[in-house]
């Protein structure tokens, strides 16, 4: 945020709202849940500090967040936090706790906002998480789609950019699409990678273009990005990020177009 904040974007920051702990339960189990929360068992990062369950249900309401802000102006909202597709029905894993890809949906759809959502995952890594929520619930109505299953070598890099826009195309007929705008499919990433930062790049750009072009509201995360510089700061992880936003702006704010190309 404080980077996107330097850069001067036109976006407006809305502090989002936490979800609730019954809400959280719709998707997990009940006592995973509350085992969680009270620093019991083990979180995504391995852990049990507090600290980090503070922010759980703070991560999970920007997505929803985010998502019913999409579907308000019809075309995008971003929620700036990440650590979601690999949390299941009653596990952590991979430094995701709670799927708030899932909750996300099925709030939408309990509370008649959409009837179908399309999940577009292009993590690095397999949205196993995601997979065992739909399974577990029978989410049939998700449209789920997942990189990180199919692409992740070099080689691949012109067959998944020229899929792009393909993999949007098949949720046309969801009502928004929760987007994981991943940094880790970076080549240089130390749990990556395959894309240099401008293929990066150019796969927000075609995501962006192809889901206003549908008239798809689409709602977007920061998703992995794991290079640490030597003083322990994170320039290329924000480089991407800051891409993401700006294909965003570039495709949504008309006016904006020229700046920072």
């Amino acid at each position: 945020m404080d980077a996107w904040l330097r850069l001067d974007l036109p976006i407006a920051v809305i502090e989002p709202e936490p979800v609730t702990v019954d809400q959280l339960k719709q998707a997990h189990n009940p006592d995973y849940v509350d085992q969680i929360l009270a620093c019991e068992i083990k979180n995504g990062f391995g852990n049990k500090l507090p600290e980090v369950a503070a922010t759980l249900l703070y991560t999970t309401g920007a997505m929803l967040a985010a998502a019913r802000e999409a579907i308000r102006n019809g075309k995008v909202a971003v929620a700036p936090c990440s650590g979601f597709h690999h949390a299941k029905y009653a596990s952590a894993f991979g430094y995701c706790t709670f799927n708030g890809l899932v909750v996300t949906a099925m709030i939408l759809k309990v509370s008649g906002l959409a009837n179908k959502v399309g999940i577009l995952d292009f993590d690095m890594h397999y949205g196993d998480g995601t997979d065992n929520l739909i399974e577990q619930h029978q989410l049939k109505w998700i449209e789920h789609y997942t990189a990180g299953r199919e692409y992740e070598a070099t080689h691949q890099t012109q067959e998944f950019l020229l899929s792009v826009s393909e993999k949007i195309t098949k949720m046309q007929d969801c009502d928004i699409i929760l987007y994981q705008a991943g940094a880790d499919p970076h080549i240089k990433d130390p749990l990556g990678g395959f894309l240099t930062t401008e293929q990066l790049r150019i796969r927000d750009k075609i995501v962006f273009e192809t889901a206003n072009a549908l008239g798809i509201p689409i709602a977007w995360n920061l998703a992995g990005g794991y290079q640490v510089a030597d003083d322990g700061s994170i320039p290329e992880v924000l480089t991407i990020h800051s891409n993401t936003m700006l294909e965003c702006i570039r495709v949504y704010v008309c006016k904006y177009k020229q700046v920072h190309q």
